[in-house]
């Protein structure tokens, strides 16, 4: 299956970002299943792919997150608008994420056998 997940709040204060993203994350550990898992970050969510931050104890990391999500062949995109208004540069995204564009989640969109909000 093709999911497409759609994460819309910031990474710490909610939940819904972190569940979204575990949900993800278990849905690629079994390579056997074949899911293919694209994530896109928007509004507030675009925060979850700032790399370097200082998490504290207690707290779940949302870029380790990010990270297992690509390195098991998962996609991330960031809001390209969304993070110029929170003055974030590409450079500030952890490794694997890449600015998008709304065409691109409209065609992710597509692509997807379900779609996923959180």
């Amino acid at each position: 299956m093709k999911y497409l997940f759609i994460l819309n709040d910031p990474p710490y204060g909610t939940e819904r970002s972190y569940n979204g993203l575990r949900l993800a994350r278990e849905l690629l550990k079994d390579p056997k299943a074949g899911n293919e898992v694209h994530v896109f970050l928007l509004g507030d969510a675009a925060a979850c792919a700032k790399s370097g931050q200082k998490v504290p104890q207690g707290y779940y990391h949302l870029e380790s997150f990010l990270k297992m999500i690509t390195r098991a062949g998962g996609e991330i995109g960031v809001c390209g608008t969304c993070m110029d208004a929170r003055g974030m540069i590409d450079t500030d995204l952890v490794d694997g994420a890449l600015r998008g564009t709304l065409a691109e989640m409209s065609a992710w969109t597509v692509w997807a056998d379900k779609v996923l909000v959180f």
